[in-house]
């Protein structure tokens, strides 16, 4: 099969290839595990931060993607999973069940974590092996495209929204609009309809585009907010925005950053943080970790019931490049997301 392999962690330059284009044999399932046959697998930042070192060392040579759509061709015996079944599989590739954040339900700080595309090999490829616990049946009225980025940049929003523990009518900031912000968006219009949610954005399309979803106000990534915020998710991958986010918030507001890793170019800015008019009043900071298994299915469902779908742009899996290179460098709003099937 031809796959896109990550063999090296590096800067990702614009018209590089960070991915090489390689022939490998189909991988065989272990037991216990599903064998899947792609058919497109979303693109998402967490592979430029895999790429460029900014997440936890990949298990090189690995090939990434973590929003995977295909069917099931082998099931292990005593699943529920038949050949034929519509799947997906996120960034929780496994856990080990039993430590105490499994117990909990929070099994996506489980020491054992492995994440998929980073620690096993993920969608960047016609076939994929997944353990059958962790594979996830798609809702009907979801295409493959559309249903691959709610696997992760939709499911990662879906816990940053629970975190930020709001009420029907409190008001929600969106700091940075990719793949995540804009189906964080139409989450939080469904599950608060009386909720005001404003977005800041450096990328002008990406403002536009806030506002054709419902935003009700767009603004500049450090521009004040015309009402103050209970609550203020934050994608971006620096820490300016931090400090115009905690501006932007009301006594007791919450921000919830959702990022692997921040950028250490601009780290300084939060040295000289203005502590009475950015974080006093029991402003809180929360950040957010991965996925749950129940974080994707919820996110999942709720997309099926309240018509949430992501705008994607689709590319050939050899050009998984270029793909990366757009959504690195901000061009085209919306989600990314390969063919892997013709």
């Amino acid at each position: 099969m031809q796959a896109m392999l990550l063999r090296r962690v590096g800067e990702f330059v614009d018209g590089a290839a960070a991915l090489d284009t390689v022939e490998l044999s189909a991988p065989q399932p272990a037991p216990g595990e599903v064998l899947i046959e792609v058919t497109c697998c979303g693109v998402c930042h967490t592979e430029i931060d895999e790429i460029e070192g900014r997440t936890p060392p990949p298990r090189l040579p690995v090939i990434p993607g973590h929003q995977v759509v295909g069917r099931v061709v082998s099931a292990p015996v005593g699943s529920s999973l038949v050949p034929g079944d519509r799947v997906g599989v996120a960034w929780i590739f496994s856990a080990c069940g039993h430590c105490e954040y499994c117990r909990e339900g929070r099994e996506n700080l489980c020491p054992d974590f492995r994440a998929t595309g980073r620690d096993a090999h993920g969608g960047y490829a016609p076939f994929i092996t997944v353990p059958a616990d962790f594979v996830h049946r798609l809702p009907d009225g979801l295409s493959d495209t559309e249903a691959a980025p709610l696997l992760c940049a939709g499911a990662v929003g879906y816990r940053a929204l629970s975190l930020c523990t709001l009420d029907d009518g409190d008001a929600l900031g969106l700091a940075g609009f990719g793949a995540s912000g804009h189906l964080v968006l139409q989450m939080a219009r469904a599950r608060w309809p009386r909720s005001p949610v404003v977005v800041f954005s450096r990328n002008a399309a990406e403002r536009a585009l806030a506002l054709e979803l419902g935003a009700t106000w767009a603004g500049a990534a450090d521009a004040q907010t015309p009402l103050p915020l209970h609550a203020i998710i934050d994608t971006t991958p620096a820490w300016a925005p931090v400090r115009a986010a905690l501006r932007n918030l009301r006594p007791g507001g919450r921000l919830v950053i959702n990022a692997i890793r921040k950028e250490a170019a601009d780290a300084a800015v939060m040295a000289g943080i203005d502590y009475p008019q950015e974080l006093w009043q029991e402003k809180a900071i929360q950040s957010v970790a991965n996925v749950t298994r129940a974080d994707v299915q919820a996110c999942l469902d709720l997309a099926a019931r309240a018509g949430i779908r992501p705008r994607v742009r689709t590319y050939p899996l050899a050009e998984a490049n270029a793909a990366l290179a757009d959504l690195k460098f901000g061009r085209h709003a919306g989600a990314k997301v390969l063919l892997v099937r013709a």
